[in-house]
């Protein structure tokens, strides 16, 4: 493991992070029982930046995203958000900071309407609070399903409460995990506009996804990860434009 990733891994380089982080993780090593599945991991998001976390399955970013949230704690390291270490916080004590979380497989209450499972998302945290009515802005067919039960739903429309749950928890940082993930190219480029969105309105954004392209379309950094470790660190635009390095980094 070690040989391929030092093969990938580059030379530290003089990069254009954010001088505050709002959320910052410094060297952390989570484990699933006895084995390890992140080594060392550091990395920062900035109010207002989106950062990518890019990389093959399995090389750990979905595990970065549960350390993040507590439901798979670091063992070693540290994570903070908004000034406050969160590494040993319970998920519940992490939420009400203000982290939202769109899981890949969405988690939403199938034998719930869509208004009942938004009413029990409502959190209030220091940053902004999102009302149903932006929600609506944002997605438009939202409005016309709120009676609708969530098992009658199509992939794209829970995908809109999903990402409307975590909007209406106050959130200064939202976690997306592969948020394209078994959807429609239209409702992929609704969803990449939401990000556009909540970056233009102050919300700090990290998104794990297989799209590349999609990513690199509306991330500001990215980070490359590989069994367990970040191998890469830079400007989205610099990854976008250098193929080789695409190539050589995730394969496309």
């Amino acid at each position: 493991m070690n040989a391929v990733v030092s093969e990938l891994r580059e030379p530290p380089a003089a990069l254009d992070r954010p001088a505050q982080a709002l959320l910052s993780i410094d060297r952390i090593d989570t484990f699933y029982g006895e084995t390890q599945a992140l080594f060392d991991v550091s990395l920062r998001v900035g109010a207002g930046e989106v950062v990518a976390l890019l990389g093959p399955n399995g090389a750990g970013k979905t595990t970065t995203l549960r350390s993040i949230l507590g439901l798979t704690p670091a063992r070693a390291g540290r994570i903070r958000f908004d000034g406050r270490e969160i590494t040993r916080a319970s998920t519940h004590e992490i939420a009400r900071a203000g982290v939202g979380w769109v899981p890949d497989d969405r988690r939403i209450f199938p034998t719930l309407t869509v208004a009942r499972n938004l009413a029990i998302a409502r959190k209030k945290s220091r940053f902004r609070a999102w009302s149903e009515k932006e929600c609506f802005e944002i997605f438009s067919a939202l409005e016309y399903l709120m009676h609708r039960e969530c098992e009658n739903l199509s992939g794209g429309e829970m995908q809109m409460v999903a990402i409307s749950r975590a909007l209406l928890g106050s959130p200064g940082l939202v976690l997306f995990d592969e948020p394209s993930q078994g959807l429609a190219p239209k409702v992929v480029q609704d969803v990449m506009k939401t990000i556009t969105r909540l970056k233009a309105e102050g919300v700090a954004v990290l998104v794990v996804e297989q799209n590349v392209q999609s990513a690199l379309e509306v991330a500001d950094r990215v980070y490359v990860m590989n069994l367990g470790t970040v191998v890469h660190e830079g400007p989205a635009d610099a990854l976008r434009r250098d193929a080789a390095l695409r190539l050589r980094l995730l394969g496309v």
